[in-house]
């Protein structure tokens, strides 16, 4: 009787199919947007043969989530962020923020790339993107690459890529918004952006803070957020832009419910870009350079210092009618130095630097979009990488499109894996070869949109940790062998009146070893209604068969206990009395289920925020 209310919720919830990001009838096709992210240059997202999916910035404001990586795990189908409590992700063993697409992540978390504005963000000793930092009052939206993306990315976007666009001035003048929010377990959030532009100069900037006591004892986070961002026209076929970006946390975490233990962390996160775009007739491209660097300090004595920094360049050649050629190199250096290492790297700078080329070609014929690529890397601990990729887009109408592809996706080994914890320098590079049909449809005059994905992928080499034949210590990182995942994702949108929209989105996975982070299915619904100054919003999401533990890391197995299915019920309310004030209150998990998603970590019951956002 149970699942049966739980379906009757989502099909009330969904109408007849779908996902709704538009608001109204004669927006854009979501198959006809223009992306960025799966070719550096502007594209028609038809035209792609690989999957991208985007998240505009409406979506995440509907319930007033913090961070865009919540909102992303959510509403996208396929991919899936582990999280612990109210607001933050937490530091080290015990941590969230864990990103998966499709199944493929990895421990550390560093099987899918996170991007801003094209720049990689990941810490230069663990590898990973400090998913804390990514704030959705910042972005204009979010590009996913669900299947690989190394071709244009490198290491790191072996299962996907994640690209947050930040917002930028459209209009002459000065503009701006601030806001507060307050809500359960004494959680605060205040932000103040502003934008301004004059000529051929524009830029933004931003100031956010999150702070709350958090549902468990000592679950304490706060973090202070600054960006500023500037971009100048120089002339009709060039410009520059430029980046800064400082995050300050502190977190306290309690543990697992089994073994309590109050563990807290300080960290400093920087980052900064730089870039020069040109744009011709015939040509388009960029050369830019950038530096993620930390500060890590934790209770238990652990202090850092990291750096991730390159440079890269690409050039669209547009040679013939309907064809695009892109060249492009990129360098990447990574490290830095700890002083709790039991040996002799202890307090001692080390690093990994990446080279390589690519060259990846696209040519439209008639209906048809070709593509085809090849990246060679050369990793200074690895050897040389070859990384292919190719696919076919046919566009039977203006209202459907089908895709096939088949991708290479790869990470080597970091940091951490070769030198510092449990290390092997003997490691292999991990990889996926990812084969994928999709089909994308419009109805009744663009009032629906369908988009459906199949998928199958072969990995190698995946990196873990497992007994050691030889103890002390008691574990050790290996290359572990080859896995299998397959599946399907769909996602529709439906406008069914001028005030109303109406969303739904379905995954499947299946995998032949089990994955921590990595549910089986997802379900999302949500209805939006407007009317007259007052919108609701109405989001549902089921997780099914999601790992939270695995008992023997040398046999996958799993106990029943540390497999999770629940539903979540949110919603959110909006009153806008005048065109630049705004009042909400929205809350989750309003059927107050228990569940967890990291294992030993209870997830909040029902909580609440209200707040009020003013613009200018």
């Amino acid at each position: 009787m149970k699942k049966i209310l739980q379906i009757l919720v989502f099909m009330t919830l969904a109408g007849t199919s779908a996902v709704s990001i538009a608001q109204s009838v004669s927006d854009t096709l979501l198959i006809d947007e223009v992306v960025v992210t799966g070719s550096k240059i502007e594209i028609l997202r038809k035209n792609m043969p690989v999957n991208i999916s985007v998240l505009s910035k409406e979506d995440m404001n509907e319930i007033n989530e913090s961070t865009a990586l919540t909102s992303i795990s959510s509403r996208i189908p396929g991919v899936f962020v582990t999280e612990r409590g109210v607001i933050g992700f937490g530091i080290s063993s015990n941590s969230a923020g864990q990103i998966s697409i499709r199944g493929v992540s990895g421990t550390p978390n560093a099987g899918i790339l996170v991007l801003i504005d094209g720049s990689p963000q990941y810490m230069g000793l663990f590898g990973h993107p400090l998913p804390n930092s990514y704030v959705s009052s910042d972005l204009e939206k979010v590009e996913i690459i669900k299947g690989p993306a190394s071709i244009l990315y490198g290491s790191n976007a072996m299962g996907g890529a994640i690209n947050f666009i930040t917002k930028k001035p459209m209009e002459d003048g000065l503009t701006g918004e601030v806001g507060i929010g307050y809500g359960s377990f004494n959680t605060l959030k205040y932000m103040a952006n502003t934008g301004y532009r004059k000529g051929n100069f524009s830029m933004f900037a931003s100031f956010n803070h999150d702070q709350t006591e958090g549902h468990r004892d000592s679950s304490a986070f706060l973090i202070n957020n600054a960006y500023i961002k500037a971009n100048y026209s120089v002339s009709e076929n060039f410009s520059i832009s430029a980046d800064y970006n400082i995050a300050k946390l502190y977190s306290e975490d309690p543990g697992p419910e089994s073994a309590l233990k109050v563990f807290t962390a300080d960290i400093l996160r920087g980052k900064a870009s730089f870039s020069v775009k040109n744009t011709f007739e015939m040509m388009e491209g960029a050369f830019s350079s950038f530096i993620n660097y930390g500060e890590h300090s934790l209770s238990d004595g652990w202090i850092s210092t990291d750096a991730n920094y390159g440079f890269s360049f690409y050039e669209g050649l547009a040679l013939m009618e309907g064809s695009l050629i892109t060249i492009g190199a990129d360098y990447k250096n990574f490290g830095g130095k700890g002083n709790n290492i039991p040996n002799e790297y202890k307090d001692k700078w080390v690093s990994i630097n990446e080279m390589a080329a690519y060259v990846f070609a696209r040519q439209n014929i008639e209906k048809f979009s070709l593509t085809a690529g090849m990246r060679i890397e050369n990793n200074s601990n690895y050897g040389n990488e070859l990384v292919p990729q190719a696919g076919l887009a046919y566009n039977l109408s203006s209202a459907t499109s089908l895709k096939a592809s088949v991708s290479k996706g790869f990470r080597s080994p970091l940091v951490m894996e070769t030198y510092l914890f449990l290390p092997n320098p003997d490691l292999k590079p991990e990889s996926i070869l990812n084969y994928e049909l999709g089909w994308a449809q419009s109805l009744l005059k663009n009032r629906v949109s369908v988009d459906l994905s199949l998928f199958w992928l072969e990995g190698k080499n995946a990196i873990e940790l497992i007994p050691s034949d030889a103890p002390p210590p008691p574990m050790k990182r290996a290359n572990t062998g080859s896995f299998t995942h397959k599946g399907f994702e769909i996602e529709g949108r439906l406008h069914l009146l001028k005030n109303l929209t109406s969303e739904l989105s379905y995954s499947y996975l299946n995998m032949k070893s089990p994955r921590l982070g990595a549910p089986e299915s997802q379900v999302f619904a949500g209805l939006n209604y407007r009317i007259s100054k007052i919108s609701f919003v109405l989001q549902a999401n089921y997780i099914g068969g999601l790992y939270s533990r695995l008992d023997n890391l040398a046999t996958t197995t799993v106990s029943e206990e540390a497999v999770e299915t629940y539903f979540l019920v949110n919603a959110g309310v909006k009153y806008r009395p005048l065109k630049w004030a705004e009042f909400y209150v929205s809350g989750k998990n309003l059927l107050d289920k228990k569940y967890q998603i990291n294992y030993g970590y209870p997830m909040p019951g029902i909580n609440l925020m209200t707040g009020l956002n003013l613009k200018f």
